[in-house]
């Protein structure tokens, strides 16, 4: 069985080494380039299961490399972990925004990496749900159809908009969502949004969860994920 290709974009040869050196032991194949204008060729060329890919990178950098793979329909669909420094939660957001899967902030630890990397090939690898399909997770039961939520089967009263946000953020566990994201999926794009507003509804949402309000974890600086 072909191993998972995961291709690395990063300058520094130092990092590449230790990143290929214990994704190898992971049972990963590994490429890597160490310039934007590269990896693009290298990608196209290998279309790798996984891309890590730095954002401080020369020449053509990490966040234009993710938005020239996500407007390109041969590698669009290919998942991006985002390596970043601390200090760069505005070039986060907006990778995240352009449709990169994840982030991790440096230094980090292999075991981190390495889990975060392995819950995002499983998302990708799980079908896509109907949007108005009822979602099971832990002992929360939600159906958006019949606008209900379930804790253990107990009815919990919620607005549409909570209904819908706690709907997105359960659907995608793991998945770091940015605020603007999350209107965007809840009210459509032309919605004015502001972070207050999204922060209001998640009180609001964590309120009436209860016990279970800890599911729902602040991104700090970037927005909001459901616990995997």
């Amino acid at each position: 069985m072909a191993r998972t290709k995961i291709f690395i974009v990063e300058d520094e040869e130092d990092i590449i080494e230790l990143l290929r050196h214990n994704l190898t032991r992971e049972h990963f194949e590994v490429s890597a380039a160490t310039d934007g204008e590269k990896a693009l060729k290298a990608i196209a060329r290998e279309m790798p299961s996984l891309i890590l890919l730095d954002l401080m990178l020369p020449g053509v950098d990490g966040l234009e490399v993710c938005r020239i793979l996500k407007k390109d329909a041969k590698t669009a669909d290919i998942p991006i972990i985002m390596l970043t420094a601390k200090g760069e939660e505005s070039d986060i957001i907006t990778g995240l925004e352009l449709g990169a899967d994840d982030y991790i902030a440096k230094p980090f630890g292999m075991k981190v990496l390495v889990a975060r990397i392995r819950a995002v090939l499983r998302r990708k690898n799980t079908p896509s749900a109907d949007k108005n399909a009822v979602i099971r997770i832990h002992d929360i039961m939600i159906n958006p159809g019949r606008h209900e939520v379930l804790i253990k089967g107990r009815p919990v009263e919620m607005t549409f908009s909570e209904l819908r946000i706690l709907y997105l953020l359960a659907g995608r566990p793991g998945w770091v969502m940015t605020r603007e994201q999350i209107v965007d999926a809840v009210r459509g794009e032309d919605y004015a949004v502001t972070d207050r507003a999204v922060d209001v509804q998640i009180v609001g949402i964590r309120k009436k969860l209860g016990p279970r309000a800890d599911y729902i974890e602040t991104v700090r600086g970037v927005g909001y994920r459901f616990k995997e």
